[in-house]
Parts: structure tokens; C-alpha cells; sequence
């Protein structure tokens, strides 16, 4: 009972957390201030870029109406212009820092489950599609390849989220045609809590970069799938498909990445799942402190990042998977404020999950649960601040209604069945 009463205190000051004093903070941090009094005032547009994936189908005059954002004035309701424009003084600096500042917050804020003392993180990659401009095109390029084009400009973006909230802990991103993910990777390491395990995708193999993670604080332990063909030295057996291993860094990647040894030592574990040999490389070199009978396992947690990115962009974006606005600027803006909304919502799954015995916020449908909490966002507004608590409370007690039930092992082949098409399909064009 008394960790119940601390958690409906916390969860009580949800609104809060995207506070006046917050946003205010940010805008000076970033130079933006209103020079006079209008209608749409820079901290409640912040909002606004939320609420943009929040109210997905809203158009975003709609949007300010229905969050109630605007101050009086002598019509009911904006201009369209006058939105964009509010946007573009408000620029995508401040709704970065308030996703940074919250996301510092609600990591302080929410128990999250350990391993051997380690934080579980996955990092992984995906595309963003942005309206076909020229200005987009200019700004993020297409992915290609010898034979066409992508039909669409696309953001690249790398993130790195705790595996049992779905919290992002980092997020970078950048033009396909200028950035890596192994690049964009690499600007989250300094961003990395310290005694933490993160799990990498295969694409991630870089000796260079899984030197520079290791270096970069305190037990910054990592995980990936061995690269098929990939040269290295026994120093140690330790047992059967288990061994301490050394590798090479080539010229060209200690030219790259400062401070680069010529090896890395790490600890390779085989095992076999189904007939097929399962290799995986980690930092982990401690067998006694990290048993080998968990760590293949474990790998599979890998897969709770990519139900983030459903998560993102099929139930919050709700399929509409071209984001809305029309410049690059207004874009990264756009970004920010999908990645703040997720956060959001996970972070308030995140204390529904703990106010059950033994579930873990990843156990919290997302899809229901989030349709169930924007729409009380959506009433807060028109809250009494003394039954504010009661709502959260309201809030907490569904919270056994979205648990989802245990999954079943089920396997299904890769593969879709084509839709029908009511038009014509538009080819790609071709490169020159």
C-alpha cells in the first residue's frame, strides 16, 4: 500500500511533467521568446507538435482547437497560417530539449527492471518517409539502388530504448544520403547509462564503434550476433562453444575511430536453436558474473525495439507513415515531437504496469492503452484541478484491463499476400 500512495503521488503529477516552468526553460535555453502577445503562444505549440501524433488524423488548426490551446480572441479558431507560422518561430531546438530534459526525468522517475545489475538497452534503425518536395529531397535524399530510386525522401533514424518500458533513452537521426546508422549509433554512446547491457542488430558490427560504446563510461557492456566469416584468435577456452576470443581492427577503421586499439577482446558464445548455430560476441568477458546458459537467450530481447517501432508507427501514427509536414525544418520539428509523444505514453504505461503485482510495462498493450490515455489527455484541460488525482486514479484502476495475455510460441513465414490495387502502381524512377 504505501509504494501504491507514492505511485498515485507521482502519477497525480502527470500533468506536470510537461509543465509551464519545463517548457519556459527550454524556450530560453534556445533563444525562443514571443516578442508580444498572440494568439498561440510558443510554449503551448509545443503541445501542438505533440499532439500532432497524439491526434493523428486532426489537421493541425483542428488540433489546436480541440487541445483548447489558443488564448480568446475575437474568432473561435485559427488560421491555418497562422499555425505554420507559429511552428517555424518556435523551430525544432526547443521540442528537442524538452524530449531530452523528459526523457532524463522520466528514467529517474520509473523502477525499471535489471539484469546481473545491468540495464537492458536495444539499439536498432528505421526509416522515416517525409512528403516528396524538393526541398525534402535536397534535405534527406533517397535510399537507391543500381537499378531505382525510393519514391520517397527518407529520415534515418537510430534510437536505443530500454527494453522492459520501451522508454527511449536516446535518439538520433539524419539524411539517408549523409548518415550511417553505425554513424547516428555512435552519437548515443555518451548518452548511455553507465552499468547498462545494450543489444545491437547484426548491421551495427563495427569493431571500431563496440570499442568506442565500451570506452565511453562505466560498464557499458554490449551484445551482437558474430559476423558471418569474421576472423578472429582463441586466447581462452572456457568450455564448449564458449570461448574468450581476440580480433582485429582493421587500418581503416582505427583511422575512424579515435583512440582505437589494434584488438578488441571480447567473449564468444555459441549455441544451437533449431538445427542452426547461433553466434553471439559481447564485452560480457566475466563468465562467473555473466553465466553463458542466459546471454543467447537474452538476444532475443532484441526483438522488444522493433515492437517499439510498430508501436510508433503503426498504432501512433496509425498507419499514416509519411509524416505531415512540408519542410525539412518543420520536419525534424515534427520528429521531435513523435518521439516525445511515444515517450509520453510510455512513461504513463510505464506506472499503470507497477501498479500490478508482477507485470512489466512491455506486458501493457500499447494499441488500446494508448487510445484509452490520449483521451484522457485530451480532458484534462477541462479538469478541476482538485479531481485531477481522482482521474489518475481512475487512470490506474483500468490498467489491469490492458495487460496482454501470455504470448503463445507460434511461427508464421515471412511473407504477405499482395493487396489488391484500385490504381495503377507507380514505378519508381530510374537513375540516370
Amino acid at each position: 500500500m504505501p509504494f501504491l500512495n507514492s505511485l498515485l503521488k507521482e502519477f497525480a503529477a502527470l500533468s506536470d511533467l510537461l509543465s509551464p516552468e519545463l517548457i519556459d526553460e527550454c524556450l530560453a535555453d534556445t533563444g525562443v521568446v514571443t516578442l508580444r502577445k498572440r494568439r498561440l503562444p510558443m510554449e503551448m505549440m509545443v503541445w501542438a507538435v505533440a499532439g500532432m501524433s497524439l491526434f493523428r488524423s486532426f489537421s493541425m488548426n483542428q488540433l489546436v482547437s480541440h487541445l483548447d490551446i489558443m488564448l480568446p480572441g475575437k474568432r473561435p479558431f485559427v488560421a491555418p497560417s497562422a499555425v505554420v507560422q507559429a511552428r517555424q518561430r518556435l523551430g525544432e531546438d526547443v521540442v528537442r530539449l524538452v524530449f531530452e530534459k523528459t526523457r532524463q526525468l522520466w528514467f529517474e522517475k520509473t523502477p525499471l527492471s535489471h539484469w546481473n545489475g545491468l540495464t537492458l538497452m536495444a539499439v536498432d534503425g528505421t526509416l522515416w518517409r517525409t512528403p516528396d518536395t524538393p526541398e525534402n529531397d535536397a534535405a534527406f535524399g533517397r535510399t537507391a539502388n543500381e537499378y531505382a530510386q525510393s519514391d520517397w525522401p527518407q529520415l534515418r533514424m537510430v534510437c536505443q530504448m530500454e527494453v522492459t518500458s520501451h522508454l527511449l533513452s536516446g535518439v538520433s537521426f539524419g539524411s539517408v544520403s549523409e548518415t550511417s546508422e553505425v554513424d547516428l549509433a555512435a552519437q548515443l554512446a555518451g548518452q548511455t547509462q553507465d552499468h547498462s547491457l545494450t543489444i545491437l542488430d547484426k548491421g551495427f558490427y563495427a569493431l571500431g564503434l563496440l570499442h568506442h560504446w565500451w570506452s565511453s563510461g562505466t560498464e557499458k557492456h554490449w551484445m551482437i550476433p558474430l559476423r558471418k566469416g569474421a576472423q578472429y584468435q582463441v586466447r581462452e577456452k572456457l568450455g564448449a562453444g564458449h570461448e574468450l576470443v581476440e580480433l582485429s581492427l582493421p587500418p581503416q577503421a582505427r583511422k575512424k575511430w579515435k583512440d582505437a586499439p589494434q584488438t578488441l577482446t571480447a567473449r564468444l558464445i555459441s549455441k544451437e536453436i533449431n538445427g542452426k548455430t547461433i553466434q553471439i560476441l559481447t564485452s560480457m568477458c566475466d563468465p562467473l558474473r555473466y553465466p553463458k546458459a542466459d546471454i543467447v537467450d537474452l538476444y532475443g530481447q532484441r526483438w522488444e525495439i522493433e515492437q517499439g517501432f510498430r508501436e510508433m508507427k503503426q498504432h501512433l501514427l496509425q498507419n499514416e507513415l509519411t509524416l505531415r509536414s512540408r519542410k525539412p525544418e518543420l520536419i525534424r520539428q515534427e520528429f521531435w515531437g513523435v518521439v516525445l509523444a511515444y515517450n509520453l505514453l510510455r512513461f504513463m504505461m510505464a506506472q499503470m504496469a507497477y501498479s500490478l503485482k508482477n507485470v512489466e510495462p512491455y506486458q501493457i498493450g500499447f494499441k488500446q492503452a494508448a487510445l484509452y490515455l490520449t483521451a484522457q489527455l485530451s480532458i484534462l484541460p477541462a479538469v478541476a484541478p482538485g479531481k485531477v488525482p481522482k482521474v489518475m486514479n481512475e487512470i490506474l484502476a483500468m490498467a489491469e484491463s490492458f495487460v496482454l495475455p501470455a504470448r503463445r510460441q507460434r511461427h508464421y513465414p515471412r511473407a504477405v499476400k499482395k493487396k489488391p490495387q484500385r490504381y495503377p502502381l507507380r514505378r519508381p524512377q530510374k537513375l540516370n
